[in-house]
């Protein structure tokens, strides 16, 4: 898993509510290998029509959003299914933080857990931040996990918070295999001393 410590990127706004995760990644891509072809497949069916070409007007099809590492979007992002490959596609389309009011459970333990950052902020700066990304494109926003802030050109600073565990392997970059790997040398000499006493 990539670490995730700081973040000054281009933010997009995604003015949708209610993102399941089959609009984040439909389901006929579920047992796709991630392979270079991966990144087409993140919000596919609103990003290109059924001849496979892009849709001028999805937001994430427009330069410099195209670019966008940060995504703002509208309340209850990732509701739906609880397949973890929704998160597989952010990541492999370049976007490593979303910011919403609200997410839907299951996608917010996913990101955690795979090196995506959400934050959570109240619907009304949501808001404001994606009315002030569409007046402005091209602008970017910083999100420090290690202070809990996400902070606006104007140097606003919005408070978000993460759970702590799951915080500590962002900044770390382990997932749950990592941190198991990290207690390694522990392990061994656990197993050496029950090998030894069953021996004695």
């Amino acid at each position: 898993m990539t670490q995730f410590t700081r973040l000054t990127a281009i933010a997009a706004p995604l003015d949708l509510t209610n993102v399941d995760t089959d609009q984040i990644l439909p389901a006929r891509y579920l047992r796709r290998p991630r392979d270079d072809r991966y990144p087409r497949y993140g919000f596919h069916d609103l990003r290109f029509d059924a001849d496979g070409a892009a849709r001028p007007d999805f937001i994430l099809n427009r330069p410099p959003f195209d670019a966008a590492r940060i995504l703002v979007a509208g309340r209850n992002f990732g509701v739906g299914s609880s397949r973890e490959a929704a998160v597989y596609a952010l990541l492999a389309m370049g976007i490593t933080c979303v910011v919403a009011s609200s997410f839907g459970d299951i996608f917010f333990s996913n990101a955690l857990k795979n090196g995506l950052l959400p934050v959570r902020l109240p619907e009304a700066d949501c808001s404001t931040l994606r009315q002030d990304l569409a007046a402005a494109p091209g602008m970017m926003l910083t999100v420090d996990l290690e202070q809990q802030a996400l902070t606006d050109p104007q140097g606003v600073a919005h408070s978000f918070t993460v759970p702590p565990f799951a915080r500590d392997c962002l900044l770390r970059g382990l997932d749950e295999i990592g941190l198991t790997l990290t207690l390694e040398p522990l392990i061994t000499e656990f197993e050496a001393r029950s090998l030894s006493s069953q021996g004695a």
